[in-house]
């Protein structure tokens, strides 16, 4: 049997709703080896049953049986070919939810989405209860601009309920021609009635790292999605921070909020960047390794870098909508001791998923291993814990002086009828000022620029003692 193409999707294996899918980017179209090799190794493995498991003649009538009522009784009139794709379809997403039939038109959708830009909302979803969770939505786009979270519930589209919609439906429902409407209808923790967001559809354009300095000496990169060229783009960026800081950062923000994942390739190179691989001789230099029922599913990346910053300290940001990719980012960089984690505790998506050709139209998307940290740990249903729990906190500001007190300790300059100083005061005004300003915009970033100082003060000290 002549299979094709065979797509590795190692990013987050959920519905994207209006942006191109890191996880299917072009260069996946490719035959991965590994893939491959899995495929082979399926073909030519003798067909094993548990006991208790094989398949009688009882078994065959059944669902014939069920095949010829439906035809013969059904109110309406179902044809053969339906009937089929629906009886894969259930067998597959029985699996798990990120196993999935994709028919003719889900698979045009998916080479679609790999190729180019379509109209939509901009957000990650994956079936949940009969409905659709948020995974995250994407940066500047409508669903994260009209304020939809991670972990909101999607109940309703343009009033229909989506319990009564297939995904694929559901799917087709939210994307549309630019510019046109669409009202969502969600259900938040916290919130006594369901929300409605009315958005407008845009085509999506993702930029998958941004960077920015933050009290002048501190480095912030925000990776949204894992792309073949992030790992390049993120590197580039530092190095643009760096020569904007006379060539030194005295640490680094990675922002892995809200970012579903994307290629595992892309993740691996993202740590190598961070680590030094000659001196760690620890967990075999391994950075992420996978484990499947076949061996051909086992996989191992292992650290081949150098540390783009020279060992300055690291504050990797996660929250529950990180996911797969960014899990493995996360997972390594902990497990080394190399960054510290902070935030929430991450989406838990530790599965690997191989696109396989069934025809030229149809395919099947099928869970075939899980993710490990380098430690071993497992990401699937667990997810990655941050070292420091951060919640994303509101700070509403009064303009207050006792407003100015919660974000840094009092100062001599805040104090009544104070004495006039030199224009380091007036720094010092500034950067509290700044903080408080940062304090409002994005509680948790503003706690991790918080940590990293105090992680370069005890780096500084350790340096100065040891000499």
């Amino acid at each position: 049997m002549k299979l094709g193409n065979v797509l590795s999707v190692v990013g987050l294996t959920i519905v994207f709703i209006g942006a191109s899918v890191s996880s299917f980017a072009e260069d996946s179209l490719q035959t991965p080896p590994i893939a491959n090799q899995l495929l082979s190794a399926a073909q030519q493995a003798p067909q094993s049953q548990e006991k208790g498991q094989q398949v009688n003649d009882d078994d065959i009538n059944r669902f014939t049986n069920t095949i010829v009522l439906i035809k013969d009784f059904y109110v309406q009139k179902v044809g053969d070919k339906v009937l089929l794709d629906d009886a894969i379809r259930g067998m597959v997403s029985g699996l798990d939810p990120h196993s999935e039939y994709l028919d003719s038109d889900a698979y045009k959708a998916l080479l679609m989405t790999t190729a180019g830009e379509f109209g939509g909302v901009g957000i990650e979803i994956t079936p949940e209860y009969g409905i659709l969770k948020v995974v995250s939505p994407m940066d500047d786009t409508p669903a994260a601009k009209a304020g939809i979270k991670a972990g909101d519930y999607i109940v309703a589209i343009d009033t229909k309920l989506v319990s009564e919609m297939t995904l694929q439906d559901a799917v087709k429902s939210m994307r549309g021609k630019e510019g046109s409407l669409v009202t969502l209808t969600v259900i938040r923790k916290g919130e006594k009635q369901p929300l409605t967001f009315k958005l407008i559809r845009e085509v999506i354009h993702i930029a998958s790292v941004k960077s920015k300095m933050l009290d002048q000496n501190y480095g912030y990169v925000r990776i949204t999605q894992f792309q073949e060229p992030t790992a390049k783009l993120m590197r580039d960026a530092i190095l643009d921070l760096k020569t904007k800081n006379n060539g030194h950062l005295n640490g680094l923000i990675l922002d892995l909020r809200n970012n579903p994942g994307g290629l595992l390739e892309s993740a691996v190179q993202v740590v190598n960047t961070f680590i030094d691989s000659k001196p760690i001789n620890k967990y075999k230099d391994v950075i992420v390794y996978t484990e499947g029922r076949l061996p051909e599913a086992q996989y191992t990346a292992k650290a081949s870098g150098t540390d783009v910053l020279n060992g300055a300290p690291i504050v990797v940001l996660i929250n529950s909508g990180s996911a797969s990719a960014s899990e493995i980012v996360a997972g390594a960089l902990q497990d080394y001791h190399r960054a510290l984690i902070v935030g929430t505790t991450s989406f838990g998506k530790g599965s690997v998923q191989t696109v396989i050709p069934l025809d030229k139209d149809h395919a099947l998307k099928l869970t075939t291993a899980l993710y490990h940290t380098p430690s071993g740990r497992v990401i699937q249903n667990v997810g990655i814990v941050p070292d420091v729990p951060i919640e994303d906190l509101k700070i509403v500001n009064n303009n207050t002086d006792e407003e100015l007190a919660m974000v840094e300790p009092i100062k001599e300059y805040q104090l009544k009828n104070h004495l006039a100083g030199t224009s380091a005061t007036s720094n010092d005004l500034l950067n509290s000022k700044s903080d408080l300003k940062l304090a409002e915009d994005d509680f948790q970033l503003f706690e991790a620029l918080k940590i990293i100082r105090t992680m370069n003060t005890m780096d500084t000290i350790y340096s100065q003692a040891s000499k």
